[in-house]
């Protein structure tokens, strides 16, 4: 159901994906497939005791929070983490909304099973070449990654206007996704240029980056501004929201 009332929410909050087997250890993608790739020990830990309780803190025990995931079983392992975090004591009952798996939010494809040789060259080559243009063998480029963000944000846009989602002026969006696609998401919201992007850096694991409502005095105008310790941390180019 969609309605005509365009509610923007009160914070967009970008999670990456806290440590899994792969960062810890490359050769786990030439047996495992990068989507089943899970959480270490460490991850589920650190999401538990420090993530959750971050996102939790940010939002409060009343309003509302919508989630959306990428379909890989690290981030969703993370996102299931902040989620058990809004159905504890203290919260109201329907302050979680729901959750969506979004196929869009996922990793930059690389292939298949990896090949440590081949992706060892292919990251060397990606380094010189840059990392927005560059193309996997048998998978991605950046601009691909940038493409399917793109068509996420028109998403978004339509559930600004979704009664189910939007009813309460101060409700938060969380989206746990990875630390090129969270870089490529917020190179198409705020219209970072390609030369600008490839100076950012990725949040490191269970990494959080506010994107905080602002508005003009008589409310006609509604944007989203990062704050300036996140900006540096990702060396995010300053920025003004023009979509």
């Amino acid at each position: 159901m969609i309605s005509n009332v365009i509610r923007k929410p009160r914070r967009i909050i970008l999670v990456r994906h806290e440590q899994s087997l792969g960062n810890v250890d490359e050769s786990t993608y030439t047996r495992i497939p990068d989507w089943k790739v899970p959480l270490t020990d460490h991850g589920i830990q650190n999401g538990e005791n420090v993530t959750a309780k971050r996102v939790k803190d940010i939002i409060g025990d009343s309003s509302p929070v919508y989630f959306y995931a990428s379909p890989y079983e690290r981030t969703m392992q993370t996102c299931r983490l902040i989620m058990k975090e809004f159905k504890g004591k203290g919260c109201e009952n329907n302050q979680l909304i729901g959750l969506r798996e979004e196929p869009r939010l996922v990793e930059q494809q690389f292939g298949n099973f990896q090949d440590e040789k081949v992706m060892k060259k292919a990251k060397a080559e990606r380094y010189k070449y840059g990392s927005f243009f560059y193309r996997f063998p048998n998978g991605e480029s950046g601009l691909d990654v940038y493409n399917r963000a793109a068509t996420f944000i028109n998403t978004l846009f339509r559930d600004f206007r979704n009664p189910r989602i939007n009813y309460d002026p101060d409700y938060n969006l969380v989206i746990v996704t990875h630390g090129l696609t969270l870089r490529l998401f917020l190179m198409r919201w705020f219209q970072f240029g390609v030369r600008e992007f490839e100076k950012t850096k990725n949040p490191c694991n269970g990494g959080i980056v506010v994107m905080n409502r602002q508005s003009s005095p008589d409310n006609m105008r509604v944007w989203y501004e990062i704050d300036s310790e996140s900006r540096a941390r990702l060396n995010l180019p300053d920025h003004q929201e023009r979509i």
